[in-house]
């Protein structure tokens, strides 16, 4: 990655954010409302962590049932795993859960049990992922290793030309290298490259958080079901499978929103500085899909509309969908594009012929 950052360009001659910002202002004030999560998100949140708690203490309460029925139990932690990631816990870290800020963090720590860690999370994710969205060595969610080729900049490889069969196999392994490598790695760069989300935490601090969240972690999703009697392959497999299906769901919906042919990946220029504003730079880099299903926009969290997501990171989800018609109508009268798929099935089809075309063209 990048350390040197570059900078957005402050000539907006267009107005668009200003207009825009003023529009989506007026809308929370015409309407009396809080730009923060409502009922219909606490509502949810109790759904999602009873699909992801209820399963866990049935295999704890029956150690001895069927292999199959304790599969499927596994799967559906994962879903509910994958739910609260996409809804409470991103939405608590953008602090935009509450108006509250100790629920914020409450909330935003359930990361915790999901395997990840809140400072990681924080500095790739608000920090690097929405300031530099889409930059190639300075937006880590473009960095897969040498194993998927997600821009022409990054090396290609002959066994990239195969990457849309196999790339599906490996996003399932998403959370489950959260838990294991990634945010150890995380934590030592960013502590090296002294980088943060608001205030700097004493890095003695942080890596004490990191070790004392892992043991937990292990303990109850590892020790605590073999101690209750569950054999140990099972909890082996329930553990990879849980991850799995959590880790698939996940990545699968942060790539359809930035790794399609519609999306850029601008690059600074010899200054440093960006040619567009950070508001503009947001909708060249960002897509939306499946806008006008209630349940794709239910289950995550609002995150297929990561147009309005990225302009207005500090609102809570459960308003994208109302304000969405006010983006795009501010981002046409600019002449300004705004991407957007239909259906999920489309963004998903698009988002492989990407990587079907980056793997199969070293040039492009």
């Amino acid at each position: 990655m990048n350390t040197s950052q570059p900078t957005f360009s402050k000539q907006d001659n267009l107005k668009f954010f200003r207009t825009l910002n003023s529009r989506v202002n007026n809308y929370f004030k015409e309407n009396n409302i809080q730009k923060t999560g409502n009922w219909k998100l606490h509502l949810k949140t109790i759904i999602l962590f009873t699909l992801f708690t209820a399963p866990y203490f049935i295999i704890i309460a029956s150690p001895q049932i069927h292999f199959g029925f304790f599969l499927l139990l596994s799967i559906v932690i994962g879903i509910g795993m994958a739910g609260i990631g996409m809804n409470v816990m991103h939405d608590g870290n953008h602090g935009s859960y509450s108006n509250k800020n100790w629920i914020n963090k409450f909330m935003g720590g359930s990361i915790y049990i999901l395997a990840g860690n809140v400072y990681n999370w924080q500095v790739q994710h608000n920090v690097l992922h929405h300031t530099y969205t889409n930059i190639p060595g300075h937006d880590e969610d473009l960095d897969a290793g040498r194993v998927i080729r997600f821009t022409k900049e990054a090396k290609w490889e002959k066994f990239h030309a195969f990457q849309h069969y196999y790339s599906v196999f490996l996003y399932g392994l998403l959370t489950f290298n959260w838990c294991l490598t990634t945010d150890f790695k995380q934590m030592k760069g960013y502590l090296q490259r002294k980088l943060s989300y608001g205030e700097a935490k004493s890095p003695k601090v942080l890596w004490t958080t990191l070790w004392i969240t892992k043991v937990i972690y292990f303990t109850v999703w590892l020790v605590l079901p073999i101690v209750f009697g569950v054999t140990w392959w099972k909890v082996l497999i329930g553990f990879f499978a849980m991850h799995y299906v959590a880790g698939l769901i996940l990545s699968i919906v942060f790539q359809l929103a930035h790794i399609t042919d519609d999306t850029t990946n601008p690059h600074p220029n010899e200054t440093g500085e960006m040619d567009n504003t950070w508001a503009i730079h947001q909708l060249f880099t960002t897509v939306n899909f499946a806008p006008r299903s209630w349940f794709v926009n239910w289950y995550t969290g609002g995150l297929n509309h990561q147009v309005e997501h990225h302009l207005f990171p500090h609102i809570s989800h459960i308003h994208y969908g109302k304000i969405a018609k006010i983006v795009k109508e501010t981002a046409e009268e600019c002449n300004l594009p705004y991407f957007e798929y239909e259906t999920m099935t489309s963004a998903v089809i698009a988002h492989f012929k990407h990587l079907k075309d980056l793997g199969q063209n070293q040039f492009l």
